[in-house]
């Protein structure tokens, strides 16, 4: 195997499917990429056995040949490098070193066969979208539960609602719902946290089946495992019957909760919404501060984690916001312009 590359190409090239690779693994085939010539290209490779990220791009002059070297290695001198690369399968070592060679610069690199490297095979796929998927999922990424004993709870579930493409995740404490474009999927799939980061932020095709989702950008392909799992019903969760509604200033509140929370504890975090003529915010008796508002209802207190409702807010893009309150022990409807619905639990003060 031998090809000469554009040295910048191959540092986006490699930044792309090293994010598909864990840092720590077991595994040591799993640290590296593997680097296929054929059909005039040179196509990367990167998995940690869950997530696959494969990309292609255009060689000066090749020989085929697949070999698999240390991801992070092979980006640490692409990034570094001076001129154009050349990779080439050292015969003198019995094809077990890799050259690499920009300018006046040479590396020799251990590899491992290619044929070692694991087959992350796909199969068929029922559902094809297209749609801006990173742009769907992002306002729920900071739903995801990080609780490991509740795994279908780690990822945005995917589904449709009336013909409408729906993304919701929650951690039980909060919940976030965005409604997308029109789409035809027949059942409900829940994305892994990990693939939800990897997104591209643009529009993209996806490939679904019961197990597997593969998502095409360009010359990128990521394929997925899907969360086996059984997402609850959360439309019972989300309350109908809210009469109490305040309309604030989405980043006047965001302020105002993080100078109020600023003398707040790991322990102590629940922040009182006393709601009046103004909204004042309290922790304790340690700060308070107020906010204008647009009220309508009855007075009333309600108690919230800080930091949740500062996620739910940083993760919009509003002017104003409504929360639709019920009493203190029941939970709180967010909404907006758009046609995405929060729902938070409140705590108790």
């Amino acid at each position: 195997m031998r090809v000469s590359i554009d040295r910048s190409e191959l540092a986006h090239a490699l930044a792309t499917v090293n994010r598909a690779i864990e840092s720590r693994n077991t595994i040591p085939i799993l640290a590296n990429v593997l680097l296929a010539v054929e059909d005039g290209k040179l196509r990367l490779t990167g998995t940690d056995l869950d997530v696959e990220i494969t990309t292609s791009l255009p060689v000066l002059d090749c020989q085929p040949g697949s070999v698999t070297v240390p991801g992070k290695m092979l980006a640490d001198i692409a990034k570094r490098a001076t001129g154009d690369i050349t990779l080439e399968l050292d015969a003198a070592s019995g094809g077990g070193r890799l050259t690499v060679a920009s300018g006046r610069s040479r590396y020799k690199l251990d590899v491992l066969p290619a044929e070692d490297f694991p087959s992350f095979s796909a199969g068929k796929f029922d559902t094809t979208l297209e749609l801006d998927l990173a742009t769907l999922v992002a306002p729920c990424v900071h739903c995801i539960s990080t609780d490991e004993t509740r795994y279908y709870l780690a990822g945005v579930y995917l589904h449709a609602v009336d013909g409408r493409l729906v993304a919701v995740a929650t951690d039980g404490h909060r919940l976030m719902r965005n409604v997308g474009p029109a789409g035809d999927l027949n059942y409900g799939v829940i994305l892994p946290r990990k693939l939800v980061g990897l997104l591209p932020k643009s529009a993209v095709t996806v490939e679904l089946s019961q197990n597997k989702v593969r998502v095409t950008s360009g010359s990128t392909v990521i394929t997925s495992k899907l969360i086996d799992g059984t997402f609850p019903d959360y439309v019972r969760v989300i309350p109908t019957g809210n009469s109490n509604v305040l309309t604030v200033d989405r980043q006047a509140l965001m302020k105002a909760v993080e100078r109020v929370a600023a003398v707040a504890d790991d322990k102590s975090r629940a922040v009182k919404f006393a709601v009046g003529d103004v909204l004042r915010l309290m922790l304790a008796d340690k700060a308070s501060d107020e906010v204008s508002i647009e009220f309508e209802g009855e007075p009333l207190e309600i108690g919230f984690n800080a930091r949740y409702v500062n996620d739910m807010l940083g993760a919009l893009d509003e002017a104003n916001v409504r929360f639709a309150l019920g009493d203190a022990g029941s939970p709180a409807i967010v909404k907006g312009e758009g046609e995405w619905t929060a729902v938070l639990m409140p705590v108790r003060i």
